[in-house]
């Protein structure tokens, strides 16, 4: 008997955009999306990296309680700022 196991991986599409704002001790803010120009709430739980104003990150959409929210957030670019 054989027991074969597959693997499906769906392609995601990477959204871009930059931190308009993220308060560090509070853990969320919210990203400007590149394309749409719409602002999406992140939260800390969603973050791969650290970001702060104005980094340009990537990142995927979920449904949070509240709506739409970043997730798997990654820094593209840090910025200069500090």
């Amino acid at each position: 008997m054989c027991i074969f196991t597959f693997e499906l991986r769906l392609k995601i599409k990477m959204l871009e955009g930059t931190v308009k704002f993220y308060h560090q001790s509070k853990g969320f803010g919210y990203i400007l999306e590149t394309e749409s120009q719409e602002e999406h709430f992140v939260h800390v739980s969603g973050l791969i990296n650290k970001i702060k104003d104005d980094d340009i990150v990537s990142f995927e959409l979920e449904d949070g309680e509240r709506g739409p929210r970043a997730v798997e957030v990654r820094v593209i670019k840090a910025s200069e700022i500090d």
